[in-house]
């Protein structure tokens, strides 16, 4: 098994935890702002933690799209444009997402405004990444909805 292989595996098992991680951040900012909870430090900790994850997995998603060389494949393709730029794209506009709410957050005066930040943000990348999975499987169809 070379590089690319352990790469991509870890590409694909990655992925799980990123999604675990935004859904539970998401759901808990959602919880604590139609709560009214306060915004305390295990808060802040989950947001960073899916933070960090989905930054982790689009470093990975970069090495393995420059190692296959994606970026020379033919648009005219259907599931070599896909590859080449739609799910880069939305993957880009994912992660950008996740650190601009993360970032926003912090600003927040009130713990309510905090957590809707979050939830607005992280729901907007957990939309288009559920919108990039069906993209796939339609461009693909050997692929299921957990992208195997």
């Amino acid at each position: 098994m070379g590089i690319y292989e352990i790469l991509k595996s870890a590409h694909s098992g990655w992925r799980y935890l990123v999604i675990i991680l935004l859904l539970v951040a998401f759901i808990n900012a959602l919880m604590g702002y139609v709560g009214k909870k306060p915004y305390t430090e295990g808060n802040r900790k989950l947001n960073v933690f899916a933070l960090i994850s989905a930054h982790i997995q689009f470093v990975l998603g970069l090495v393995i799209y420059f190692m296959h060389d994606w970026y020379k494949g033919d648009s005219s393709v259907a599931i070599q444009r896909y590859w080449k730029m739609e799910h880069v794209s939305m993957m880009l506009i994912a992660i950008i997402l996740i650190t601009v709410g993360n970032a926003r957050s912090k600003k927040g005066v009130t713990a309510s405004a905090k957590h809707k930040t979050i939830f607005i943000f992280f729901g907007l990348a957990l939309l288009l990444i559920t919108g990039a999975i069906f993209a796939m499987i339609k461009v693909d169809p050997s692929r299921h909805l957990f992208g195997m």
